[in-house]
């Protein structure tokens, strides 16, 4: 499994409009083969701040999916400039369940 998260850091009275400018992408993502989560949200206590979480089941599957996501042009809310971010990828051995 493949996980990918990260953040981004704007000008709080623009973070609906990149919200909403990434909804499409996250339904298009959500539906490709090997997607298990691709998520932009908010963060409940820091109104700049927008969080990813991506998990894919393989590095074939995020490969394919950066393909698809650069030839898509640009997305609604593009015009949206993060001030920072940051965006790591996980490779990940193994997985167990919180809990029982």
């Amino acid at each position: 499994m493949i996980i990918v998260a990260g953040s981004f850091e704007m000008d709080p009275a623009e973070r609906a409009a990149f919200l909403a400018g990434r909804t499409e992408v996250m339904r298009r993502s959500r539906a490709e083969a090997g997607c298990l989560e691709y998520t932009f949200s908010a963060d409940p206590l820091d109104p700049g701040r927008v969080v990813l979480l991506e998990r894919w089941e393989s590095q074939a599957a995020l490969d394919a999916h950066l393909v698809v996501l650069r030839s898509g042009g640009p997305a609604a809310g593009d015009d949206v400039r993060p001030t920072a971010q940051e965006i790591a990828v996980y490779e990940i051995a193994a997985v167990r369940r919180l809990g029982g």
